[in-house]
């Protein structure tokens, strides 16, 4: 007999059901897992929330920008390039979230504009703002426009010319961190991007 056996031996069996430390194991147990659906489930709605929003600001400022003249797409600043930055730093505001500094938009090539933004407290890579005027793409059988703004292809028929506005914003995932109590790297996106394009009126 062992030990454990003897020192049971005088209690009777009131000694193998003693469970006063089972709560604890279990607890300690079940912390970590609970930790990650928690964080989990309040990182992912913050970066849901956070598309919704973004996604809302692109198209509407890919409409604004769309409804301008394109007289003067060939100045350093056109005027719809400007309301559309505008525009965009506003509704950034509106919806409190942090613009992280960003500066009026600069040429970059062709029709296209762009405004980054990495300081006052904003994580890399920062806030990215592009804005093509001169957004192509065919009739039929377009795809998803790139964060990048960049026309498609159009081999055959007419290519429509709208304006393409991207927004790519930082997000500082928490569940990457959490997951690692349990073992596992998780590998999510630096950040969250939202684009939309609208046929120019003018």
């Amino acid at each position: 007999m062992d030990g454990a056996r003897l020192l049971c031996a005088g209690f009777g069996r009131r000694c193998w059901r003693e469970d006063r430390g089972a709560q604890l194991v279990e607890f300690a147990v079940t912390l970590p897992l609970m930790m990650v659906f928690v964080v989990g489930i309040f990182d992912f709605s913050g970066a849901f929330t956070l598309k919704q929003k973004l996604t809302n600001i692109a198209r509407d400022a890919a409409r604004a920008a769309a409804a301008e003249p394109a007289s003067d797409l060939s100045n350093t600043l056109p005027v719809s390039v400007s309301d559309t930055f505008q525009a965009v730093k506003n509704y950034l505001a509106t919806n409190n979230i942090h613009d992280c500094g960003i500066a009026a938009p600069v040429h970059s090539t062709g029709l296209t504009w762009t405004s980054t933004a990495s300081g006052n407290g904003c994580v890399t890579p920062g806030l990215i703002l592009t804005i093509n005027r001169g957004y192509y793409f065919p009739q039929t059988g377009a795809s998803l426009p790139s964060v990048s703004c960049t026309s498609q292809a159009v081999s055959s028929g007419t290519a429509i010319v709208g304006t393409c506005v991207s927004i790519q914003y930082p997000y500082p995932w928490r569940f990457g961190r959490v997951a690692s109590l349990l073992g596992s790297a998780v590998a999510l996106p630096t950040e969250i991007s939202a684009t939309a394009v609208a046929m120019n009126e003018n």
